[in-house]
């Protein structure tokens, strides 16, 4: 007899290797075979990493100008802004402070980190009751970044 305890387990486990299998498009329908196609389903996702990885290290020594990463997302009173940059960027801050100051944002909270690279995630609300598209705060935040790169090659 089957005690409730190790039956739970067993159904803990099949659920488990289901729900594996889902996730890997597998149609496997033994145990052995389901890890067997989630073993490849890794290592194919890991060949996409390195080929990523290679792209980007391709593309950033091939150019010569930075590679910002920016995303906004629309909040419930405002957004979130994220902004990446591969190396450290003495006064873009102020930059892209401004351009939020142009476009009526006030910066509620903000995390930045300009050590090795430049990092800003901060939440903004809008100044008057007129909401701003979150493509527009994106585009403010590139043309800021775009100014200040121009900016500092001039000098």
């Amino acid at each position: 007899m089957v005690s409730r305890e190790n039956y739970n387990k067993r159904a803990a486990l099949h659920e488990k290797l289901q729900l594996l299998r889902s996730i890997t498009n597998s149609h496997a329908i033994n145990n052995t075979s389901i890890i067997v196609d989630a073993t490849k389903y890794i290592e194919d996702l890991k060949q996409k990493v390195e080929r990523l990885n290679q792209d980007m290290g391709d593309s950033q020594s091939s150019t010569n100008h930075l590679l910002p990463l920016v995303t906004v997302e629309t909040l419930e009173k405002g957004y979130l802004i994220n902004v990446v940059l591969d190396r450290s960027c003495p006064g873009l801050l102020v930059s892209i402070l401004e351009a939020f100051e142009e476009l009526g944002l006030i910066v509620q909270e903000a995390r930045v980190s300009c050590t090795d690279s430049f990092r800003l995630q901060a939440v903004g609300g809008e100044e008057e009751k007129v909401r701003i598209d979150a493509q527009v705060v994106k585009q403010a935040v590139l043309q800021a970044i775009k100014n200040w790169s121009e900016n500092t090659e001039q000098e």
